[in-house]
């Protein structure tokens, strides 16, 4: 019996003795658990802080399916949304992949399922189809490429110009790869995550006028996107600096950039990993309220939970994960 479930079982803990128990010694449990189940932790840039600590990893999508792919370990407990897990299981079929809540879906995933991708693709034979990774199992076996958010720019670039390109489900991030591709064959699903698409035009100026000296960093999903790529093209922003990027991309240049101060636009989980990293830089999100409820879902309690008794466990059926998983590789397999 573990430490904790000795103190459970035989200590009579009053409240504020029994978080500071969980404060200090869960995550050590955890990794104690990891090591007996030779499991491999992977957690999202917009996990909860406490759980991106406990991680082997943490990164955005790109980057987490990449480390699935290759791990060695037998368990993957994903710290994530289910779209991911499943990817992870697609990746890694003879791996027990496991994730701590089978509530935490994801808005985005949900705006197209595979009757609808389907339909939509008889209404354009012969077009290539290109799917975010935020999408369900069954709607990525009906993809001929995916994408995340860092390299669906350089997906599209690949296939011929000649070609028409049906993009899902994300129509900000749609309409960015539209833009810095110059295809004018591309067709755009209407879906949005419900975090990213609350970060409004409006919203971005008026943060922005009180942090004027603040780099703006923007996540391709923003519906403020495409009104601040005609700004930045127009000159309105002068001389300030402005970057479009994926999660892992915003990481990367903040801990690159000479500047100091950074105004954040996707989801608030980033800024911990971004703090932690730049304890010298500044972090501004561009709307506290960015929040997305699934990925908070995850906690220590569960992640302990999950690997203790090796629940939830994510399969795809055979038949599906065949047909998602060339889509997916292809996707791995462009920078």
């Amino acid at each position: 019996m573990s430490s904790r479930e000795i103190c459970q079982h035989h200590d009579p803990l009053n409240g504020k003795e029994e978080q500071l128990y969980s404060a200090l010694d869960l995550k050590s449990e955890i990794l104690e658990l990891k090591k007996q189940k030779d499991a491999l932790i992977l957690a999202h840039n917009y996990q909860l802080p406490e759980v991106q600590d406990i991680a082997d990893y943490v990164g955005d999508s790109l980057g987490l399916s990449r480390q699935a792919a290759k791990t060695e370990q037998k368990i993957i407990l994903f710290c994530g949304v289910h779209f991911m897990a499943e990817t992870a299981a697609i990746t890694c079929p003879n791996k027990k992949v496991l994730i701590p809540d089978l509530g935490a879906g994801c808005s985005l995933s949900d705006t197209i399922n595979a009757d609808q991708l389907r339909k939509w693709k008889s209404e354009h034979p012969g077009a290539v189809t290109v799917g975010y990774v935020n999408t369900s199992a069954e709607v990525k076996a009906e993809l001929d490429y995916c994408c995340t958010s860092s390299n669906a720019v350089n997906v599209v670039r690949s296939i011929p110009s000649d070609r028409e390109v049906l993009f899902l489900p994300d129509m900000f991030l749609g309409s960015y790869v539209a833009k810095m591709t110059e295809r004018k064959n591309m067709y755009i699903w209407a879906g949005e995550c419900h975090v990213h698409a609350g970060i409004k035009p409006q919203e971005v100026q008026e943060k922005l006028s009180q942090y004027t000296n603040a780099e703006f960093l923007v996540h391709p999903e923003c519906s403020c996107t495409s009104s601040v790529m005609y700004d930045v093209a127009c000159g309105d922003y002068g001389n300030r600096q402005v970057q479009i990027l994926s999660t892992e991309g915003m990481m990367n240049h903040a801990k690159s950039s000479a500047n100091k101060k950074f105004v954040v636009a996707t989801e608030t989980g980033i800024l911990y990993r971004m703090r932690k990293q730049n304890p010298e830089k500044e972090f501004i999100p561009m709307s506290d309220s960015a929040v997305c409820k699934y990925m908070k879902m995850i906690t220590l309690d569960k992640v302990y939970a999950s690997l203790n008794e090796e629940k939830y466990e994510v399969k795809v059926p055979r038949n599906v994960a065949q047909k998602a998983q060339l889509a997916i590789e292809r996707m791995l397999a462009i920078s």
